[in-house]
């Protein structure tokens, strides 16, 4: 089966890359101007400069020459899935679509599987995630993956095309599981980052890290996930990696909140729209949901770190 990458940000150029190491790969870009450099320099300066494309990648602007393969990987923003889904709907339809997404649609409540299912419904779809930098992956250093897919068949085949010489994917049915632990992880980072930034520790790290997947826990049990799926790494995988790097959007965004430095708007930081969409869900369903609440209000601006501490340290005391 065929392969192409829609969306040049870092990680679907550094899927692409990977994945040009087994054949063929389209790697498509929204930008005209985009898809010409990376043609012409054989490198994506803008988001993973010094990294060669190899051979057998082609860059094209063309979603119609890009969705004649026959598995596609959306490797868009979580909050741009329905719209290019819905702009290209004629040119997706009928293939196999893989969302490489993590984050809740917030105006939905949505995770990537389900909004792919509202937009294209009958179209078979799946969920790569996990713990993994771009950077890693396109310098062929080693990173394991959950490939989530309903239809236990079609993700034995997905997971035996899409696995690469450094790319090691493990396959589960438990979508829900797999689409809230990378969701929810994100706003946990923010919170980490926001800790780490305002001086507090790496103690009060490992609380807030701790407490966080417990929330993660309580939501994705709640919405009916397996309870070890959250354990695997697009829970607890992603969630440590996640909270402890600089190469994390999110953490970076949180220690920027948390040292009260500006960060650059233009870079996708996917966890501040989930923040939110996880606070109404909690209202929702009337479950205590602190951090993640807290986290929208920091991102807001309604809360300063220290204010946004104080508030989770003064709340009733509890068993663990």
């Amino acid at each position: 089966m065929s392969v192409a990458v829609l969306g040049s940000g870092a990680f679907g150029t550094a899927l692409a890359i990977s994945l040009a190491g087994k054949g063929p790969v389209t790697l498509w870009s929204r930008s005209p101007e985009q898809a010409r450099q990376m043609q012409e320099t054989r490198e994506n300066q803008q988001r993973l400069p010094g990294l060669p494309l190899p051979e057998a990648l082609s860059v094209t602007d063309d979603l119609d020459q890009a969705s004649q393969s026959d598995t596609l990987l959306l490797a868009v923003p979580m909050q741009k899935l329905r719209g290019m889904m819905s702009d290209h709907a004629a040119a997706l339809r009928g293939r196999v679509l893989v969302a490489c997404c993590k984050g809740i649609e917030l105006n939905s409540g949505l995770g990537p599987m389900a909004v792919m299912a509202e937009t294209l419904p009958g179209t078979r779809t799946a969920l790569l995630t996990g713990p993994s930098f771009a950077q890693d992956i396109a310098r062929g250093l080693p990173t394991a993956l959950t490939l989530a897919c309903a239809e236990a068949d079609l993700g034995r085949d997905l997971q035996a095309q899409l696995t690469t010489a450094n790319l090691r994917l493990y396959r589960t049915t438990d979508t829900i599981g797999a689409e809230l632990g990378g969701a929810l992880k994100n706003v946990i980072a923010i919170g980490c980052g926001a800790c780490i930034g305002a001086g507090m520790g790496d103690s009060a790290r490992a609380a807030l890290l701790t407490r966080g997947f417990a929330e993660m826990q309580r939501l994705a049990v709640l919405k009916g996930a397996r309870p070890e799926t959250l354990m695997g790494l697009s829970g607890l995988g992603d969630l440590m990696l996640t909270c402890s790097s600089d190469l994390s959007r999110n953490y970076r965004f949180g220690l920027a909140l948390g040292r009260q430095e500006p960060f650059d708007r233009s870079t996708t930081v996917e966890g501040v729209a989930t923040a939110h969409a996880v606070a109404q869900l909690a209202r929702d369903n009337r479950i205590e949901m602190p951090i993640s609440t807290t986290v929208a209000q920091l991102s807001n601006g309604d809360y300063s770190v220290a204010e946004a501490m104080r508030s989770l340290l003064n709340r009733p005391l509890k068993e663990e």
